[in-house]
Protein backbone atom coordinates (compact mmCIF):
# COMPACT_ATOMS: atom_id res chain seq x y z
CA UNK A 1 0.00 0.00 0.00
CA UNK A 2 2.68 2.53 0.89
CA UNK A 3 3.88 1.89 -2.70
CA UNK A 4 1.34 4.05 -3.98
CA UNK A 5 2.18 7.24 -1.97
CA UNK A 6 4.91 9.58 -3.56
CA UNK A 7 8.10 10.61 -1.95
CA UNK A 8 6.98 14.20 -3.15
CA UNK A 9 3.90 15.76 -1.39
CA UNK A 10 1.28 17.07 -4.48
CA UNK A 11 2.74 14.66 -7.69
CA UNK A 12 0.58 11.83 -6.87
CA UNK A 13 -2.02 11.25 -9.52
CA UNK A 14 -4.57 8.53 -9.29
CA UNK A 15 -4.51 6.16 -12.03
CA UNK A 16 -8.00 5.66 -13.89
CA UNK A 17 -7.92 1.55 -13.63
CA UNK A 18 -10.89 -0.32 -12.28
CA UNK A 19 -8.70 -2.33 -10.34
CA UNK A 20 -7.02 0.59 -8.28
CA UNK A 21 -10.17 1.66 -7.35
CA UNK A 22 -11.86 -0.97 -6.36
CA UNK A 23 -8.55 -1.59 -4.13
CA UNK A 24 -8.61 1.48 -2.83
CA UNK A 25 -11.81 1.36 -1.94
CA UNK A 26 -11.37 -2.27 -0.03
CA UNK A 27 -8.72 -0.46 1.54
CA UNK A 28 -10.58 2.84 2.86
CA UNK A 29 -13.46 0.10 3.88
CA UNK A 30 -10.70 -1.97 5.95
CA UNK A 31 -9.66 0.50 7.71
CA UNK A 32 -13.15 2.01 8.70
CA UNK A 33 -13.65 -1.09 9.88
CA UNK A 34 -10.47 -0.98 11.90
CA UNK A 35 -11.08 2.49 13.54
CA UNK A 36 -14.76 1.44 14.56
CA UNK A 37 -13.31 -1.75 15.91
CA UNK A 38 -10.87 -0.07 17.88
CA UNK A 39 -13.35 2.37 19.02
CA UNK A 40 -15.13 0.16 20.78
CA UNK A 41 -12.76 -1.67 22.49
CA UNK A 42 -11.50 2.13 23.67
CA UNK A 43 -15.12 2.47 25.04
CA UNK A 44 -15.40 -0.91 26.55
CA UNK A 45 -12.24 -0.20 28.52
CA UNK A 46 -13.41 3.03 29.67
CA UNK A 47 -16.51 1.53 30.46
CA UNK A 48 -14.64 -1.14 33.06
CA UNK A 49 -12.40 1.42 34.28
CA UNK A 50 -14.98 4.03 35.36
CA UNK A 51 -18.49 2.32 36.14
CA UNK A 52 -17.19 -1.37 36.65
CA UNK A 53 -15.68 -0.77 40.18
CA UNK A 54 -18.31 -1.49 43.20
CA UNK A 55 -19.23 1.33 45.73
CA UNK A 56 -16.09 0.41 47.99
CA UNK A 57 -13.77 2.08 45.50
CA UNK A 58 -13.00 5.53 45.75
CA UNK A 59 -14.30 8.41 43.59
CA UNK A 60 -11.80 10.07 40.83
CA UNK A 61 -9.35 11.79 42.98
CA UNK A 62 -10.96 15.72 42.47
CA UNK A 63 -8.77 17.67 45.66
CA UNK A 64 -12.08 19.53 46.28
CA UNK A 65 -13.83 16.65 46.72
CA UNK A 66 -11.40 13.71 47.55
CA UNK A 67 -13.90 13.52 51.16
CA UNK A 68 -16.82 12.24 49.13
CA UNK A 69 -15.76 8.42 49.01
CA UNK A 70 -17.96 6.45 49.55
CA UNK A 71 -18.01 3.61 52.19
CA UNK A 72 -19.54 0.01 53.09
CA UNK A 73 -22.30 0.70 55.14
CA UNK A 74 -26.08 -0.44 55.41
CA UNK A 75 -27.11 -3.79 56.68
CA UNK A 76 -28.90 -5.55 60.24
CA UNK A 77 -25.10 -5.73 61.55
CA UNK A 78 -24.24 -2.03 60.84
CA UNK A 79 -27.98 -0.65 61.58
CA UNK A 80 -27.18 -2.75 64.93
CA UNK A 81 -24.27 -0.81 65.80
CA UNK A 82 -25.97 2.51 64.87
CA UNK A 83 -29.41 2.21 67.21
CA UNK A 84 -26.68 0.43 69.65
CA UNK A 85 -24.08 3.70 69.72
CA UNK A 86 -27.40 6.25 69.78
CA UNK A 87 -29.61 4.63 72.69
CA UNK A 88 -30.65 7.07 75.10
CA UNK A 89 -29.37 5.41 78.80
CA UNK A 90 -29.93 8.01 81.25
CA UNK A 91 -33.70 9.73 82.54
CA UNK A 92 -33.77 12.77 80.57
CA UNK A 93 -30.80 11.99 77.86
CA UNK A 94 -31.11 13.28 73.97
CA UNK A 95 -29.87 11.39 71.42
CA UNK A 96 -27.37 13.36 68.98
CA UNK A 97 -25.72 12.74 65.21
CA UNK A 98 -22.08 14.41 65.85
CA UNK A 99 -20.77 15.63 62.45
CA UNK A 100 -17.00 15.47 62.69
CA UNK A 101 -16.87 13.35 65.74
CA UNK A 102 -12.98 12.23 65.10
CA UNK A 103 -12.30 15.51 64.75
CA UNK A 104 -10.73 17.97 67.97
CA UNK A 105 -13.52 19.19 69.06
CA UNK A 106 -15.86 16.37 68.15
CA UNK A 107 -14.23 13.86 70.35
CA UNK A 108 -14.42 15.65 73.29
CA UNK A 109 -18.18 16.74 72.62
CA UNK A 110 -18.82 13.01 71.88
CA UNK A 111 -17.30 11.74 75.40
CA UNK A 112 -18.62 14.60 77.21
CA UNK A 113 -22.44 13.48 75.84
CA UNK A 114 -21.70 9.73 76.36
CA UNK A 115 -20.48 10.06 79.73
CA UNK A 116 -23.77 11.50 80.87
CA UNK A 117 -26.09 8.80 79.44
CA UNK A 118 -26.81 10.86 76.02
CA UNK A 119 -27.01 8.71 72.86
CA UNK A 120 -24.30 9.40 70.04
CA UNK A 121 -23.70 7.99 66.96
CA UNK A 122 -20.62 9.88 64.91
CA UNK A 123 -20.41 10.78 61.53
CA UNK A 124 -16.96 11.62 60.13
CA UNK A 125 -15.58 11.27 56.50
CA UNK A 126 -11.90 10.46 57.64
CA UNK A 127 -10.08 13.08 54.80
CA UNK A 128 -6.26 13.58 55.04
CA UNK A 129 -6.30 17.52 55.61
CA UNK A 130 -4.17 16.67 58.42
CA UNK A 131 -2.50 13.17 59.63
CA UNK A 132 -5.13 10.75 59.17
CA UNK A 133 -3.75 8.24 61.93
CA UNK A 134 -4.79 11.04 64.68
CA UNK A 135 -8.19 10.81 63.70
CA UNK A 136 -7.99 6.73 63.38
CA UNK A 137 -7.01 7.22 66.88
CA UNK A 138 -9.66 9.26 68.19
CA UNK A 139 -12.22 7.62 66.41
CA UNK A 140 -10.52 4.09 68.52
CA UNK A 141 -10.79 5.73 71.88
CA UNK A 142 -14.82 6.86 71.09
CA UNK A 143 -15.62 3.06 70.13
CA UNK A 144 -13.96 2.07 73.37
CA UNK A 145 -16.36 4.90 75.25
CA UNK A 146 -19.36 3.22 72.90
CA UNK A 147 -19.40 5.64 70.14
CA UNK A 148 -19.68 3.86 67.13
CA UNK A 149 -18.26 6.68 64.39
CA UNK A 150 -19.92 5.93 60.93
CA UNK A 151 -17.20 6.50 58.13
CA UNK A 152 -19.37 8.52 55.47
CA UNK A 153 -19.66 12.30 54.27
CA UNK A 154 -21.96 14.74 54.81
CA UNK A 155 -22.69 15.51 51.28
CA UNK A 156 -23.76 12.04 50.46
CA UNK A 157 -27.65 12.53 51.25
CA UNK A 158 -28.62 8.88 50.70
CA UNK A 159 -26.20 7.97 53.80
CA UNK A 160 -28.43 11.40 55.59
CA UNK A 161 -31.76 9.70 55.06
CA UNK A 162 -31.10 6.34 55.91
CA UNK A 163 -29.07 7.42 59.07
CA UNK A 164 -32.64 9.38 60.42
CA UNK A 165 -34.55 6.29 59.18
CA UNK A 166 -32.64 4.23 61.50
CA UNK A 167 -32.78 7.06 64.32
CA UNK A 168 -35.18 9.48 65.32
CA UNK A 169 -32.40 11.97 66.19
CA UNK A 170 -33.27 14.81 68.88
CA UNK A 171 -30.31 17.10 68.41
CA UNK A 172 -27.29 17.11 65.64
CA UNK A 173 -24.10 18.66 66.72
CA UNK A 174 -22.71 19.96 63.89
CA UNK A 175 -18.68 20.18 63.63
CA UNK A 176 -17.70 18.66 60.53
CA UNK A 177 -16.10 21.04 58.39
CA UNK A 178 -12.51 22.35 56.56
CA UNK A 179 -10.86 24.25 58.89
CA UNK A 180 -7.88 26.32 58.60
CA UNK A 181 -7.18 29.45 57.21
CA UNK A 182 -4.21 29.63 54.73
CA UNK A 183 -5.25 26.01 53.47
CA UNK A 184 -8.09 27.88 51.21
CA UNK A 185 -5.29 29.26 48.84
CA UNK A 186 -4.25 25.87 47.75
CA UNK A 187 -7.56 24.25 47.96
CA UNK A 188 -10.74 26.39 47.62
CA UNK A 189 -13.10 24.35 46.27
CA UNK A 190 -12.74 21.99 49.45
CA UNK A 191 -14.16 24.94 51.75
CA UNK A 192 -17.37 25.69 49.70
CA UNK A 193 -17.37 21.88 48.94
CA UNK A 194 -17.53 21.27 53.08
CA UNK A 195 -18.77 24.22 54.57
CA UNK A 196 -20.95 25.61 52.03
CA UNK A 197 -22.54 22.22 50.15
CA UNK A 198 -21.95 20.00 53.26
CA UNK A 199 -24.03 22.07 55.34
CA UNK A 200 -26.87 22.52 52.71
CA UNK A 201 -27.22 18.52 52.78
CA UNK A 202 -27.47 18.21 56.26
CA UNK A 203 -29.94 21.01 56.70
CA UNK A 204 -31.88 19.11 54.13
CA UNK A 205 -31.53 15.94 55.61
CA UNK A 206 -32.65 17.99 58.91
CA UNK A 207 -35.56 19.54 57.57
CA UNK A 208 -37.40 16.18 55.89
CA UNK A 209 -36.57 14.01 58.88
CA UNK A 210 -39.68 13.44 61.50
CA UNK A 211 -39.38 14.75 64.07
CA UNK A 212 -36.79 17.41 62.69
CA UNK A 213 -33.82 17.79 65.64
CA UNK A 214 -32.68 21.09 66.80
CA UNK A 215 -29.09 22.17 65.71
CA UNK A 216 -26.36 22.83 66.88
CA UNK A 217 -23.54 23.86 64.86
CA UNK A 218 -19.60 25.47 64.97
CA UNK A 219 -19.43 28.78 63.17
CA UNK A 220 -16.30 30.60 64.09
CA UNK A 221 -15.17 33.90 65.21
CA UNK A 222 -13.19 34.18 62.00
CA UNK A 223 -16.48 35.90 60.48
CA UNK A 224 -15.27 38.89 62.51
CA UNK A 225 -12.80 39.63 59.94
CA UNK A 226 -11.55 43.09 59.43
CA UNK A 227 -13.65 44.46 62.18
CA UNK A 228 -11.78 46.53 64.28
CA UNK A 229 -14.36 47.08 67.57
CA UNK A 230 -13.15 44.85 70.25
CA UNK A 231 -14.46 42.84 72.20
CA UNK A 232 -16.37 40.62 69.28
CA UNK A 233 -20.35 40.95 69.99
CA UNK A 234 -22.63 38.87 68.51
CA UNK A 235 -24.04 42.41 67.03
CA UNK A 236 -21.07 43.37 65.57
CA UNK A 237 -20.56 43.59 61.55
CA UNK A 238 -19.71 40.57 60.17
CA UNK A 239 -19.97 41.34 56.20
CA UNK A 240 -15.83 41.88 56.17
CA UNK A 241 -14.51 38.21 56.26
CA UNK A 242 -10.79 38.67 55.65
CA UNK A 243 -10.36 34.89 54.73
CA UNK A 244 -12.45 32.43 52.17
CA UNK A 245 -13.09 30.23 55.35
CA UNK A 246 -14.51 32.89 57.19
CA UNK A 247 -16.66 34.24 54.00
CA UNK A 248 -17.66 30.17 54.28
CA UNK A 249 -18.51 30.10 57.82
CA UNK A 250 -20.49 33.68 57.27
CA UNK A 251 -22.11 32.40 54.24
CA UNK A 252 -23.20 28.83 56.65
CA UNK A 253 -24.88 31.24 59.29
CA UNK A 254 -27.17 32.92 56.44
CA UNK A 255 -27.97 29.54 55.28
CA UNK A 256 -28.95 28.30 58.77
CA UNK A 257 -31.60 31.46 59.44
CA UNK A 258 -32.71 30.68 55.61
CA UNK A 259 -34.05 27.11 56.68
CA UNK A 260 -34.95 28.24 59.73
CA UNK A 261 -37.27 30.99 58.55
CA UNK A 262 -38.75 28.66 55.76
CA UNK A 263 -38.69 25.23 57.73
CA UNK A 264 -39.00 26.33 61.01
CA UNK A 265 -35.31 24.13 62.57
CA UNK A 266 -34.33 25.22 65.44
CA UNK A 267 -30.39 26.67 65.15
CA UNK A 268 -27.76 27.58 67.28
CA UNK A 269 -24.56 28.77 65.61
CA UNK A 270 -21.55 29.01 67.96
CA UNK A 271 -18.60 31.51 67.07
CA UNK A 272 -15.18 29.49 68.85
CA UNK A 273 -12.40 31.13 69.40
CA UNK A 274 -8.97 29.92 69.36
CA UNK A 275 -9.69 26.23 70.38
CA UNK A 276 -6.59 24.14 71.89
CA UNK A 277 -5.91 21.40 74.13
CA UNK A 278 -5.23 17.43 73.89
CA UNK A 279 -5.83 15.67 70.61
CA UNK A 280 -5.72 19.04 68.62
CA UNK A 281 -5.16 19.65 65.11
CA UNK A 282 -1.68 19.81 64.11
CA UNK A 283 -2.19 22.92 61.79
CA UNK A 284 -2.88 25.04 64.66
CA UNK A 285 0.27 27.30 66.08
CA UNK A 286 0.16 25.90 69.52
CA UNK A 287 0.50 21.82 68.02
CA UNK A 288 3.09 22.88 65.58
CA UNK A 289 5.20 25.26 67.98
CA UNK A 290 5.25 22.12 70.31
CA UNK A 291 6.85 19.94 67.51
CA UNK A 292 9.20 22.30 66.08
CA UNK A 293 10.18 23.54 69.62
CA UNK A 294 10.74 20.04 70.57
CA UNK A 295 12.75 19.16 67.08
CA UNK A 296 14.85 22.41 67.16
CA UNK A 297 13.27 23.69 64.54
CA UNK A 298 12.72 27.67 63.98
CA UNK A 299 9.49 29.00 64.54
CA UNK A 300 8.04 32.13 62.73
CA UNK A 301 6.05 34.63 64.86
CA UNK A 302 4.02 36.91 63.09
CA UNK A 303 3.88 40.59 64.33
CA UNK A 304 1.87 43.21 62.71
CA UNK A 305 2.65 46.78 61.12
CA UNK A 306 4.58 48.94 63.34
CA UNK A 307 5.88 46.07 65.64
CA UNK A 308 2.49 45.60 66.93
CA UNK A 309 1.33 42.64 68.99
CA UNK A 310 -0.54 39.27 67.28
CA UNK A 311 -2.91 38.00 69.67
CA UNK A 312 -5.40 35.23 70.29
CA UNK A 313 -8.66 34.45 72.42
CA UNK A 314 -6.80 30.87 73.32
CA UNK A 315 -10.32 28.90 74.92
CA UNK A 316 -9.49 25.50 76.51
CA UNK A 317 -11.32 22.78 74.85
CA UNK A 318 -12.59 21.72 78.38
CA UNK A 319 -14.29 24.95 78.36
CA UNK A 320 -15.94 24.55 75.04
CA UNK A 321 -17.49 21.64 75.28
CA UNK A 322 -19.47 23.09 78.17
CA UNK A 323 -20.71 25.74 75.88
CA UNK A 324 -21.82 22.77 72.93
CA UNK A 325 -23.75 20.90 75.86
CA UNK A 326 -25.05 23.80 76.82
CA UNK A 327 -26.46 25.14 73.51
CA UNK A 328 -28.07 21.57 73.05
CA UNK A 329 -29.53 21.30 76.63
CA UNK A 330 -31.32 25.13 76.13
CA UNK A 331 -32.31 24.57 72.25
CA UNK A 332 -35.78 24.58 71.28
CA UNK A 333 -37.39 22.01 68.86
CA UNK A 334 -37.73 22.37 65.67
CA UNK A 335 -41.32 23.38 64.21
CA UNK A 336 -41.64 22.12 61.32
CA UNK A 337 -42.88 18.71 60.20
CA UNK A 338 -42.89 16.93 56.81
CA UNK A 339 -40.41 19.44 55.60
CA UNK A 340 -43.06 22.50 56.18
CA UNK A 341 -42.74 25.20 58.93
CA UNK A 342 -45.38 24.13 61.42
CA UNK A 343 -44.31 28.11 63.83
CA UNK A 344 -41.78 30.23 64.29
CA UNK A 345 -38.34 28.05 65.39
CA UNK A 346 -35.63 29.11 67.76
CA UNK A 347 -32.35 30.72 65.95
CA UNK A 348 -29.11 31.75 68.23
CA UNK A 349 -25.64 33.05 67.72
CA UNK A 350 -23.43 32.83 70.42
CA UNK A 351 -19.88 33.66 70.69
CA UNK A 352 -17.29 30.85 73.12
CA UNK A 353 -14.20 32.16 73.87
CA UNK A 354 -12.12 32.95 76.87
CA UNK A 355 -12.43 36.89 77.30
CA UNK A 356 -8.28 37.27 77.69
CA UNK A 357 -6.43 37.30 74.78
CA UNK A 358 -2.72 36.51 74.49
CA UNK A 359 -0.02 37.95 72.79
CA UNK A 360 1.68 34.79 70.43
CA UNK A 361 4.87 35.70 72.00
CA UNK A 362 3.30 35.03 75.37
CA UNK A 363 2.58 31.48 74.09
CA UNK A 364 5.97 30.75 72.61
CA UNK A 365 7.11 31.71 76.84
CA UNK A 366 4.72 29.55 77.97
CA UNK A 367 5.85 26.25 75.75
CA UNK A 368 9.87 26.84 76.38
CA UNK A 369 8.57 26.83 80.34
CA UNK A 370 6.70 23.69 79.72
CA UNK A 371 9.02 21.89 77.37
CA UNK A 372 12.17 23.44 78.91
CA UNK A 373 13.88 23.97 75.72
CA UNK A 374 14.66 27.34 74.22
CA UNK A 375 12.56 28.38 71.21
CA UNK A 376 14.57 29.33 67.80
CA UNK A 377 12.30 32.37 67.15
CA UNK A 378 11.79 34.13 63.78
CA UNK A 379 9.57 37.44 64.43
CA UNK A 380 8.26 38.19 60.45
CA UNK A 381 5.54 40.04 59.66
CA UNK A 382 2.00 38.95 59.58
CA UNK A 383 0.83 38.08 56.33
CA UNK A 384 -1.88 39.34 54.06
CA UNK A 385 -3.51 35.66 53.49
CA UNK A 386 -6.43 35.68 55.73
CA UNK A 387 -5.06 36.07 59.38
CA UNK A 388 -6.24 39.09 61.82
CA UNK A 389 -4.35 40.98 64.25
CA UNK A 390 -6.48 39.55 67.05
CA UNK A 391 -9.22 38.13 68.54
CA UNK A 392 -11.42 38.85 71.82
CA UNK A 393 -14.90 37.27 72.71
CA UNK A 394 -17.46 38.92 74.46
CA UNK A 395 -19.26 36.65 76.12
CA UNK A 396 -21.70 38.24 78.15
CA UNK A 397 -24.62 36.49 75.88
CA UNK A 398 -23.67 33.18 76.25
CA UNK A 399 -22.56 33.96 80.24
CA UNK A 400 -26.47 35.46 80.49
CA UNK A 401 -28.03 32.66 78.44
CA UNK A 402 -26.42 29.16 78.72
CA UNK A 403 -24.48 29.96 81.67
CA UNK A 404 -21.22 29.80 80.00
CA UNK A 405 -18.52 30.72 82.26
CA UNK A 406 -14.62 29.14 80.95
CA UNK A 407 -12.34 28.67 83.51
CA UNK A 408 -9.31 27.45 82.10
CA UNK A 409 -6.40 30.11 82.00
CA UNK A 410 -3.52 29.42 79.00
CA UNK A 411 -1.36 28.34 81.36
CA UNK A 412 -3.08 25.59 82.49
CA UNK A 413 -4.44 24.55 79.56
CA UNK A 414 -1.14 24.43 77.59
CA UNK A 415 0.41 22.16 80.44
CA UNK A 416 -2.35 19.62 79.81
CA UNK A 417 -2.20 19.72 76.08
CA UNK A 418 1.73 19.35 76.62
CA UNK A 419 1.58 16.47 78.59
CA UNK A 420 -0.84 14.48 76.53
CA UNK A 421 1.32 15.20 73.47
CA UNK A 422 4.20 13.91 74.67
CA UNK A 423 2.60 10.91 76.10
CA UNK A 424 0.95 10.09 72.51
CA UNK A 425 4.26 10.81 70.21
CA UNK A 426 6.22 9.13 72.28
CA UNK A 427 5.52 5.57 71.11
CA UNK A 428 7.70 5.63 68.77
CA UNK A 429 4.86 4.31 66.16
CA UNK A 430 3.54 7.64 65.42
CA UNK A 431 4.71 10.53 63.80
CA UNK A 432 4.36 14.04 64.97
CA UNK A 433 4.79 15.37 61.37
Amino acid sequence: MLKHIPSTPGKFKMEKSPYILNKSRWHWHSSIMKLTFWSFIFLGLIFIFFFRSPSSNPIPQDPSRRSLRTHNWGGPAWEKRVRSSARIRSRNGISVLVTGAAGFVGIHVSTALKRRGDGVLGLDNFNDYYDPSLKRARQALLDRTGVFVVEGDINDSTLLKKLFEVVPFTHVMHLAAQAGVRYAMENPSSYVHSNIAGLVSLLEACKSANPQPAIVWASSSSVYGLNSKVPFSEKDRTDQPASLYAATKKAGEEIAHTYNHIYGLSLTALRFFTVYGPWGRPDMAYFFFTRDILKGKTISIFEAANHGTVARDFTYIDDIVKGCLAALDTAEKSTGSGGKKKGPAQFRVYNLGNTSPVPVSDLVSILERLLKVDAKRNVIKLPQNGDVRFTHANISLAQRELGYKPSTDLQTGMKKFVRWYLSYYSGGNKAAG
